[in-house]
């Protein structure tokens, strides 16, 4: 494999005065997206601390599920800044634009390490919190299509696949310096981190947009660009001749629904939910899921470059769709494998005393409330809520109408634990907490005696085979991004590439990947299933590899134009 350490430039192109080397192109165009993956596995890591600080003013389950929502706040507004900052990039160039975005993003990250808490200042917290990770999904909209177009129109044709593999390779280094930073500041702070001690990694970041700022501030501009400036060839309406080409609209949805959305689901639920279900469900000590997580990252990093390297020689779509493919078929058991190496007790529990919810199903909510005014107090909500703050599987099943909900812990009969939730609904607040704390205590003890442990056992726990099994699923991140930016770059004309390129990348990004872990959060409490939030990142998966493999051309045998308006 090649080392991107020489002067480049499009094939049978003029290198324009002043160019840039290829090391410092990759470096200034990947430094943002390590960025970018920073401040998104900081926050997701941090969701739980986040909602305590900032959502205290609702229930605790409601609270981390708001958190989860701010967290996807910040992507539901991409696709708008890949409209946004995707025009400004055909119109006044690829690095004007991406030195805005990242000085964007930067700021914004840095101010939450800022902010008042709700403590503090009450309702206006939460909302200016929202604010910024909306700022930031403004300026992160910008970014990842400023950094491939930028990078693949300074590659030569035959290792542009490699190259721009670059930038998704460094997203994996975004997320182990965030996992590497709170590892450090958890251990050095102690109790005072919860309090704190979160906001130092947030201000951190400073340093991260200093070098960022400085080494893109050095930047040429892209040759393409400069060429079509001189030619004439720029788009004078990136949004309008997007949007207004019939082909070009096909091309968006088909990539978008062909190659990102896949590619984003894989992402997330190798690396992000992965670190989610050890800790939350599988209660895992954080700082052990962290390292394990960052191991397998650090393992997995080369093989980014590898899979363009690949792309490079067999096609960026084969590379892909493989990825995704295998993603969507191995989850289930892969899942399942974590669990049994990360906490065999919990297993071994669930199997040999399965719990299950008999309850009237009208008395069974959807225990979401974004305004933190509705308050839980049927049976069937109390006793749902108070399994999922344990962290057990169950099963819910439908009673007669009328009757009481009982938590049925083991078989039905002498051998099994049998515990009758209370109605809160004529209850005052005082009333409601006691009788809850009363309810959970003998909930954990009869969990105990059937075998449920409160936390996963260090002893039990097998590190080398969830290492393992975590680096698979990073490989699999590898063979669905790598390619990606070469592929979606060698799929639109360079007039309206930025443009074409930010939308629907960050469509699936923002929309179908970052509410990946508050959809699949939700899934898991309503219906108690450990693993029943994966169909949503399975599904996605099989779909986008199938309709990438029917509907996307691959782009292997067409590199030489891109340059072409």
């Amino acid at each position: 494999m090649h080392t991107a350490n020489a002067e480049v430039a499009p094939a049978g192109s003029r290198q324009p005065e002043g160019r840039t080397s290829g090391l410092r192109v990759i470096l200034g165009s990947s430094l943002g997206t390590v960025f970018e993956w920073y401040d998104f596995f900081l926050y997701g890591s941090l969701a739980a601390i986040i909602s305590r600080q900032f959502f205290a003013g609702v229930n605790e389950t409601t609270g981390f599920i708001l958190a989860l929502m701010t967290f996807a706040a910040g992507f539901a507004v991409r696709p708008l800044g890949a409209f946004v900052f995707g025009r400004l990039g055909d119109l006044v160039g690829r690095k004007r634009t991406f030195l805005a975005t990242i000085v964007i993003m930067g700021a914004a990250t840095i101010l939450v390490g800022l902010l008042p808490t709700y403590e503090q200042i009450g309702i206006a917290a939460p909302v200016a919190l929202v604010c910024l990770r909306l700022l930031q999904g403004l300026a992160i909209g910008g970014e990842y299509g400023g950094a491939a177009v930028y990078v693949a129109e300074h590659a030569p044709a035959a290792r542009r696949g490699e190259y721009t593999s670059w930038i998704q390779s460094t997203s994996s280094l975004g997320l182990l310096s965030s996992l590497l930073v709170i590892l450090l500041c958890r251990g050095l702070m102690g109790p005072a981190f919860e309090t704190w001690g979160w906001r130092i990694p947030f201000l951190l970041s400073v340093l991260l947009l200093a070098i960022s700022v400085y080494v893109r501030v050095q930047l040429a501009e892209s040759p393409v660009f400069e060429r079509m400036v001189a030619t004439g060839n720029r788009s004078r309406a990136p949004i309008a001749e997007c949007l207004g080409t019939r082909g070009n609209v096909r091309l968006m949805v088909t990539a978008l629904f062909g190659g990102c959305a896949g590619m984003t689901v894989v992402f997330y639920c190798s690396q992000f939910y992965a670190l989610f279900f050890l800790t939350q469900m599988l209660k895992v000590d954080p700082q052990h899921a962290n390292l394990l997580v960052a191991a397998a990252i650090l393992i997995g990093a080369p093989f980014y470059v590898l899979s363009g390297w690949l792309a490079d020689r067999i096609g960026r779509k084969t590379v892909v769709v493989l990825g995704c493919l295998l993603a969507a078929t191995t989850y289930f058991p892969l899942y399942r494998a974590i669990t049994h190496y990360a906490n065999p007790a919990l297993e071994a529990a669930a199997q040999h005393a399965p719990i299950t919810v008999v309850t009237d199903p009208r008395g069974c909510s959807f225990q979401f409330d974004p305004v933190g005014k509705k308050k839980f107090v049927t049976p069937c909500d109390i006793a749902k809520t108070a399994l999922t703050r344990a962290g057990v599987p169950y099963r819910t099943q439908a009673g007669s109408p009328g009757a009481a909900t009982l938590v049925q812990i083991g078989a039905p009969g002498p051998a099994g634990t049998v515990l009758q939730a209370f109605d809160g609904s004529a209850m005052s607040a005082a009333q409601f907490k006691s009788a809850g704390e009363s309810f959970s205590k003998q909930l954990g003890n009869a969990l105990q005696a059937a075998g449920y442990p409160s936390r996963a056992d260090p002893q039990q726990t097998n590190y080398p085979m969830l290492l393992l099994i975590l680096s698979v699923m990073v490989i699999y991140v590898a063979l669905a991004y790598g390619p990606l930016a070469a592929w979606l770059v060698e799929l639109f004309p360079a007039r309206i590439r930025y443009t074409s390129v930010s939308v629907p990348y960050h469509m699936a990004v923002g929309w179908l990947g970052g509410f990946l872990p508050t959809v699949a959060f939700a899934i898991v409490v309503v219906t108690g299933d450990l693993y029943a939030g994966l169909w949503y990142a399975v599904v996605v998966a099989g779909l986008s590899a199938l309709i990438g493999a029917i509907f996307l051309p691959d782009t292997l045998n067409k590199a030489q134009g891109i340059d072409a308006p």
